[in-house]
C-alpha cells in the first residue's frame, strides 16, 4: 500500500510517499521539505497566517517532487494521510484541506494522523528501527513528554511538562541572549563554545519523585543571570537588548549552562521512567531530539545501564511528511485506520493529547 502523507501543522510544509505493504515496516520512496524558517525571522517567531498562506504555495510543487523521486504518478496512491492535530489551526486546514481533495478526486481513504504520533514513531524508518515495547521522550517545540509504548496506538502518559516544554526553554534562553529565530539551534550552537558549568542554573523537578517537568524556572533563572552580568557591566544594563553588554564568551557561558541544565533534566528523567517501567528500549524523538549534548548524553547514561536507544535521522527529527505517511502505514498495518473512501471534510484538531489516541479504534 503506498501512502502519500501531508505535514503542515506549523512552519514547515513536509510531503512523502511510503511504502506499506505486508507487515514489514513502511519503506520511504519519496520526501521532499520547505522550512518557513527564513521568512519567519524577521518577526522573531512563527506568524500563523503567513505559515498557512507559504503551505499553500509549497504543498502541490513539493508534491510533485515526491511523485517524481517515487517515480511513480498520482493515481498509483492508495492512500492519503495528513496531521490533523494538533498544531495551529490555519496550518493545519492546509494539509487537511489538500488531503481531502485529492482523496476524493482520485477515491481513495484519507487518514488523519496525530502530530506527536508521527514523532513518537519516526524511529521507524532509521537504520536501527526499535521494537516494542519502549519508554518514549518526546521533545518538540511546545511539547515534552514521556510515554510507554506497547504498540501502535498503545500509548501511556508516564511524564509530561506542567509549564514549558525544552524546546520553550531553548527558545525563551536564547532569545534573552539576543540570538534570534529559531532560538534552539542558535542557543546549542553557541553553547559549543562556552563552559556547561560556568553558572549554577536549576534543574526543576529533578528530584520530585515523579516524571513530570518544569522549565519556566529555568528560563527565570537564565533571566536573572543575564541581567546581573549587564548590571556589573561598565556600561550598565544595554538600552537596546538586556545582554548586549555581556562578552561573547560570557554569552556562550550562558548558553551552554542552560543547555546543560535542560538535559540534564530529560536526561535523568528518561532513566527514571525505564527504571519506574522495567523497559530497556528508550526512543527519542522531536525537534530536541537533534541537540548533539542530549544524544551524546543520553547515549553514555544508556550504555552504561545496557539499554538500547534510538533516534529518528537527523534530517527527520523535525516536522516532515515521512513520519505522517509512516504512522498512517503503521496504523493501516495495525488495523487502526478506516480505510473506507468517503468523508472528505475538514476536521483538524489543533488541541489533541497523545493520551487520547489509546482509546480510538480508528482515526
Amino acid at each position: 500500500m503506498l501512502i502519500l502523507g501531508f505535514e503542515s501543522s506549523c512552519d514547515e510544509t513536509g510531503v512523502a510517499l511510503v511504502d506499506a505493504s505486508g507487515d514489514a515496516t513502511p519503506r520511504l520512496l519519496g520526501h521532499a521539505l520547505h522550512s518557513q524558517i527564513e521568512m519567519h525571522q524577521a518577526y522573531g517567531g512563527v506568524v500563523p497566517e503567513l505559515a498557512s498562506r507559504d503551505h499553500i504555495r509549497r504543498v502541490l510543487p513539493l508534491t510533485d517532487a515526491v511523485m517524481a523521486q517515487a517515480g511513480l504518478p498520482l493515481s498509483a496512491v492508495d492512500a492519503i494521510a495528513h496531521t490533523r492535530g494538533p498544531g495551529l489551526a490555519g496550518a493545519l486546514l492546509v494539509g487537511s484541506g489538500v488531503a481531502c481533495a485529492l482523496g476524493m478526486a482520485l477515491g481513495k481513504p484519507v487518514i488523519g494522523v496525530h502530530h506527536l504520533e508521527g514523532h513518537l514513531l519516526s524511529p521507524f524508518l532509521s537504520a536501527d528501527p526499535p521494537q516494542f515495547p519502549f519508554v518514549a521522550l518526546l521533545v518538540s517545540g511546545g511539547h515534552t513528554q514521556l510515554m510507554r509504548v506497547d504498540g501502535v496506538g498503545r500509548y501511556e502518559l508516564l511524564g509530561e511538562t506542567i509549564d514549558d516544554a525544552a524546546g520553550e526553554a531553548f527558545d525563551k534562553s536564547a532569545k534573552l541572549l539576543g540570538l534570534g529565530y529559531p532560538g534552539g539551534p542558535a542557543l546549542s550552537k553557541l553553547a559549543q563554545q562556552g563552559d556547561p558549568a560556568a553558572y549554577k542554573l536549576p534543574r526543576p523537578l529533578l528530584h520530585s519523585g515523579d516524571l513530570d517537568f518544569s522549565f519556566a524556572g529555568l528560563k527565570t533563572a537564565v533571566l536573572t543571570q543575564v541581567k546581573r552580568l549587564a548590571q556589573a557591566h561598565p556600561d550598565g544594563p544595554a538600552t537596546s537588548h538586556l545582554a548586549d553588554p555581556l562578552t561573547a564568551q560570557q554569552k556562550a557561558d550562558v548558553a551552554a549552562s542552560a543547555q546543560a541544565a535542560i538535559v540534564d533534566v530529560l536526561v535523568k528523567k528518561s532513566l527514571a521512567a525505564l527504571d519506574q517501567t522495567g523497559l530497556q528500549r528508550l526512543v527519542v524523538a522531536g525537534g530536541v531530539g537533534a541537540n548533539s549534548r542530549l544524544r551524546e548524553q543520553l547515549n553514555a547514561a544508556c550504555a552504561r545501564r545496557k539499554v538500547r536507544v534510538h533516534y529518528p535521522e537527523l534530517h527527520l527529527c523535525t516536522d516532515n511528511g515521512a513520519m505522517i505517511a509512516l504512522a498512517a502505514g503503521l496504523r493501516v498495518q495495525a488495523g487502526l485506520a478506516d480505510l473506507a473512501p468517503g468523508g472528505y471534510h475538514f476536521d483538524v484538531r489543533p488541541r489533541w493529547p497523545l493520551a487520547e489516541l489509546s482509546a480510538d479504534t480508528a482515526v
